[in-house]
């Protein structure tokens, strides 16, 4: 009988068997290292040429996959007594068109899908596993403090036309999210400069960047029905490296709602570039945010 997460005693976490699908980023490493010290077992399935090699060193047991081998990854969970599985990490959505060999489990997916957005294959493979009697754990269930705390976290504070900036780009990247577009948007002045498409978030930044004079600023958010078991949107270091080499210089995100990586190092390098970094909620200009920016008085987050 497959032990269920739910009802499980700290005595059994030893021996509790957990999957893991393993994409790109550091996210994938971050929840590894927590499940490790917490006491499971972690059966991984990771993509090629997504997931980071070091994935290894925290599976009991792992297999290597292309994104179109449903079938093997159903088998290998199977093969574990796995009853709780979570999807952690991205796939290069330009790989949808290059780089995908279908077995048959993927072919029935994808045959019943309507289109291939973001949202309707993560959604129908979500479906997919449960039907085939796995759980699909919210993605950060195991770390929830990786996710935004509500502040502006840096020195650098928004300014009046910045704070327009983010009210309309909050509009925006809602709307491209309902469509299941994209997570992030580059305006500046009221106009769109880029839109994240296929070519992921640092590529949009870049785009921006290139039309961009003066403070733009990068939104980057979770659609209006995120689904927490997956896709939720992510920021680090690397965010910012990639805004400095844009020359953009203020970056929201919402707060609850985005899985922040390596947050002490993301804001030492904001505060080194100028950069500013509001995680908000709710209505992006309320009074709310202004005095809890004020509070936070730029200093560095509290260590999670």
């Amino acid at each position: 009988m497959k032990l269920n997460i739910s009802n499980y005693d700290s005595s059994e976490k030893k021996s509790f068997p957990l999957g893991l699908i393993a994409g790109n980023g550091r996210f994938p490493i971050i929840f590894a290292e927590n499940a490790i010290k917490k006491g499971f077992r972690l059966f991984v399935a990771a993509y090629q040429n997504e997931a980071d090699e070091a994935i290894n060193d925290y599976a009991e047991k792992i297999v290597w996959l292309n994104p179109g081998q449903v079938s093997k990854l159903l088998n290998f969970f199977r093969s574990g007594e796995v009853s709780s599985v979570v999807m952690l990490g991205g796939i290069k959505k330009t790989r949808m068109f290059t780089d995908i060999r279908p077995d048959l489990g993927a072919i029935k997916l994808l045959s019943a899908l309507k289109n291939t957005h973001d949202d309707g294959i993560l959604r129908a493979f979500a479906t997919l596993l449960e039907k085939e009697g796995f759980k699909v754990e919210s993605s950060t269930f195991l770390v929830p403090e990786i996710l935004a705390e509500e502040g502006c976290w840096t020195k650098k504070k928004p300014g009046k036309s910045e704070k327009m900036d983010m009210n309309f780009g909050w509009k925006i990247c809602k709307e491209i999210g309902r469509l299941d577009i994209g997570q992030s948007v580059v305006v500046a002045g009221g106009t769109v400069l880029a839109v994240e498409a296929a070519d992921g978030t640092d590529a949009t930044i870049l785009r921006g960047g290139l039309l961009a004079k003066g403070n733009a600023v990068v939104v980057k958010l979770p659609k209006p029905d995120q689904d927490m078991r997956f896709d939720v949107p992510a920021v680090g270091p690397q965010t910012i490296e990639t805004m400095n080499k844009a020359g953009i210089s203020h970056l929201v995100i919402e707060a609850g709602r985005t899985v922040c990586i390596d947050l002490q190092e993301m804001t030492r390098l904001a505060n080194h570039y100028g950069i500013s970094i509001s995680a908000l909620s709710g209505s992006v200009l309320s009074e709310g945010f202004e005095s809890e920016s004020d509070k936070r008085s730029g200093k560095e987050p509290a260590e999670k």
